[in-house]
């Protein structure tokens, strides 16, 4: 085969490969087949992995979600949350900086999982994030929502004057509550005691606020503090406040006399106080009611154990003094 030839086959085989690679579609270009437009300008493409439960996000919620950020032809994230134990509460408007994710979100349910293709107008621009985003990248966000709270109703609220907030339904003052309710459970679970303390406290105080209209309403706002109280005593034991936690503890105790899950809180912090008589008859007193709860029998038990090494301690205090008196 002449030069020539060789040259014009060599020309023919890398045209071909071209073309091989010009038809094959790329990774995104996969993806974009199985997904929904979102907005109508292909800038946002949505693929749902594993469909939610409920309602969509609503606007200005706070998100527990968990995500991943990745380019084309890149197998690692250039960002993600899969790691952390407890991903952070984001605050839509203000923590979601992206315009895509966040509108992406808008569209997700409690549980679902989906995947994310992202326009650079609505990602991070012509002028991308260097060095992680190159310019004009088109990227790919994967992600599941754990939770969501309408934490945008709340902010609406708190923004009132205490007049407009006697004007709303009781039951906007309840959503309000119980969303702040949720958030002090959130931050509790994630062993953020003062940031839960904080969030029941307010909640008791928008309660507190209240004019009732009625015995009726009234009712509903002691019902409303009645696990707000529980949960701060809780919440103050833990932060090694027995004092505080007993006062908590008395207050629920002021709307329901024979609640055990206060007389057991009431039982813990006296315990903690050494107040060992007090803490015994609140425990009795609650095992009365729930005669088989484990944790009231073994707490029980540990209060009669620490009463007992208290009263040999006093005892062997007293004759030590006896016997110095007598030597005298």
């Amino acid at each position: 085969m002449s030069g020539n030839g060789l040259v014009s086959s060599i020309r023919r085989l890398i045209s071909a490969e071209e073309r091989l690679v010009r038809s094959t579609p790329s990774p995104f270009d996969q993806l974009r087949q199985q997904m929904n437009d979102v907005l109508g300008d292909e800038g946002i493409l949505k693929e749902v992995v594993q469909p939610g439960e409920g309602p969509p996000v609503p606007q200005n919620a706070s998100v527990l979600i968990h995500y991943s950020g990745f380019l084309e032809y890149s197998d690692l994230p250039f960002e993600t949350t899969t790691h952390r134990k407890y991903p952070q509460m984001m605050k839509l408007g203000r923590d979601v900086t992206l315009a895509g994710l966040e509108l992406g979100l808008l569209t997700m349910k409690k549980g679902e999982f989906s995947r994310f293709l992202l326009q650079p107008q609505y990602a991070y621009g012509d002028m991308g994030c260097p060095p992680l985003i190159p310019a004009a990248a088109v990227v790919l966000y994967e992600v599941q929502i754990l939770d969501f709270l309408d934490s945008g109703q709340v902010d609406n609220f708190i923004a009132m004057s205490p007049e407009e907030q006697n004007e709303v339904p009781l039951s906007t003052l309840l959503d309000v509550v119980n969303t702040l309710r949720s958030f002090g459970n959130r931050c509790f679970n994630q062993s953020r005691y003062d940031n839960a303390k904080d969030r029941y406290k307010q909640a008791t105080k928008l309660l507190g606020n209240r004019e009732t209209q009625s015995a009726a309403e009234a009712e509903a706002i002691k019902i409303a503090l009645l696990p707000l109280y529980l949960n701060l005593s809780l919440t103050e034991l833990r932060l090694d406040s027995p004092h505080k936690a007993l006062k908590y503890g008395n207050k629920a105790l002021e709307i329901d006399s024979a609640n055990t899950k206060a007389l057991f809180r009431c039982g813990q912090a006296y315990l903690e106080l050494h107040e060992y008589e007090s803490a015994q008859g609140c425990l009795v007193t609650a095992q009365a009611k729930k005669p088989f709860d484990c944790d009231i029998n073994n707490l029980l038990r540990k209060v009669a154990i620490c009463y007992k090494d208290s009263l040999d301690k006093q005892k062997d205090l007293y004759s030590k003094m006896f016997r110095d008196l007598r030597g005298k």
